[in-house]
């Protein structure tokens, strides 16, 4: 019985699959100030053309270039998993799969886009990348990036997480960035935050905007600015994941999964692994695609479809997706890739569509699983990672008492040591389930008044 099923280098994807081909209605266009879709040169001052191209193609298979794949074999295809000691601790007839991500230089899956865009910028004549980042994952992913191709690299690091996991700060040093918490007094944006609320742990919105403004400011010209999540050539990269799975599968004698399950804060690492599945599940095959979320930050099971600005200050483009209002601050939870108050929007279509069934979960039952499969599996996974883990649980749980055979499969989007604070937290009791309040919500979503509505037609195929 095989444990662990390899690809050789010969076997990497050679090109990245695009759902905006794919999906039953088209993905809405991001919205300017005045209403009006963005054109593509007005997002050339933050992008490369390139990037831009990426952002906008409806071509279902794009070519990856060598010089990133070469740079991605130093740790690709990541292995899949069968997590035999799991099901046992289980009692469960499911199969249960991990795709392991964690094995990356930056220890997650962020490093497969990280790659693809600091090799696009060089290709470009850029010289700095400037980013903003949650859990620190996305700002060391960009870090290792950055140094791969020679560029600099400015990190706005979400301050509750600046101060919670001092080791990603440490990661991002070592590989030649600068990492500030944010907000920081050396943006407008960051400034203005502070003056309102001076003991604010920050959100990824307000880094954005710093990272956003860093970039356009630059007198040389000579910055560009990189995100880690939402957006549609970030999902793009990211399924490389998904491609690998799908051959994985087959070697350990699958056809396809049942359920497909990733943790879900701006959409990357679900994405990755979720869309080469839709694309089967769009052409008839019977599967069930969970995003898992966590219940404190709740974008896709309480949040309205709408559109809304990518970040605190209005310095992006009005993008259709599932929201909590771009003035959300989220509580301080230790899965803090998982607080930004967005999806993606191709996953959120995907969500309109029906082809999706997403979840919240509570952070304790989150840890309880990640502590069960650190285990039985032998992995301390990411706080963000927990919520896939307890995702698959609770199915590999439900299939035990339907007495069905199920193949599962999730991915771990990364390792968490360097997140260990988290996990002492929860074993001491110092962790608490946070509901995210209704009035809360209803109180943020007022700052979408006035924008244009996003229209939520499903196919009514799923």
């Amino acid at each position: 019985m095989a444990t662990r099923v390899f690809l050789s280098e010969d076997e990497m994807p050679r090109q990245w699959y695009n759902i905006a081909a794919d999906l039953p209605s088209p993905l809405q266009p991001p919205l300017g100030p005045d209403g009006n879709p963005v054109t593509p040169e007005m997002l050339a001052p933050i992008f490369p053309m390139s990037l831009i191209e990426q952002e906008v193609s409806q071509e279902r298979w794009i070519d990856i270039p060598e010089e990133v794949l070469s740079i991605l074999a130093k740790w690709r295809p990541s292995p899949l998993h069968r997590a035999y000691s799991l099901e046992k601790f289980l009692g469960t007839p499911a199969r249960i799969y991990y795709k392991n991500e964690s094995v990356s230089p930056a220890g997650s899956h962020k490093p497969n886009t990280a790659v693809a865009q600091a090799y696009y910028n060089k290709q470009a004549g850029v010289k700095r990348l400037t980013t903003e980042t949650g859990a620190g994952q996305w700002g060391s992913a960009l870090a290792f990036a950055s140094a791969q191709f020679g560029l600099e690299c400015k990190v706005f690091m979400v301050r509750i997480s600046f101060d919670q996991k001092p080791y990603r700060k440490l990661m991002m040093q070592t590989w030649g960035a600068d990492c500030v918490p944010s907000p920081s007094t050396e943006t407008q944006a960051g400034r203005d935050v502070l003056a309102k609320y001076p003991d604010t742990p920050g959100s990824l919105g307000i880094a954005i905007s710093e990272a956003v403004e860093a970039a356009v400011t630059d007198p040389r010209g000579e910055t560009k600015y990189s995100l880690g999540s939402v957006l549609n050539h970030v999902m793009l990269h990211q399924t490389v994941i998904g491609l690998e799975t799908r051959k994985q599968l087959e070697k350990f004698g699958e056809k396809l999964p049942d359920i497909v399950i990733g943790c879900a804060g701006g959409g990357s690492n679900f994405a990755g692994l979720a869309f080469p599945f839709a694309h089967e599940k769009i052409n008839g095959a019977d599967i069930e695609i969970i995003p898992v979320e966590p219940s404190s930050c709740p974008t896709l099971t309480r949040g309205p479809f709408a559109y809304d600005l990518g970040d605190f200050s209005g310095m992006t483009p009005l993008l259709p997706m599932h929201t909590l209002g771009h003035n959300f601050v989220a509580p301080p939870i230790h899965a803090g890739g998982l607080r930004y108050h967005g999806m993606a929007p191709l996953v959120s279509q995907a969500v309109v569509e029906g082809l999706l069934n997403p979840r919240s979960i509570h952070q304790l039952e989150c840890y309880e699983a990640a502590m069960t499969f650190a285990r039985t599996e032998g992995i301390i996974v990411a706080p963000e990672t927990s919520h896939a883990v307890a995702g698959a649980i609770q199915e590999a749980t439900r299939a035990r008492e339907e007495g069905k055979e199920k193949v599962i499969v999730f991915n771990l989007s990364g390792h968490g040591l360097v997140d260990l604070k988290g996990y002492e937290a929860y074993m001491n009791g110092e962790l608490h389930d946070y509901e995210f309040p209704q009035e809360e919500l209803d109180e943020n979503l007022k700052a979408l008044e006035g924008f244009p509505r996003a229209e939520t037609v499903k196919s009514g195929r799923w």
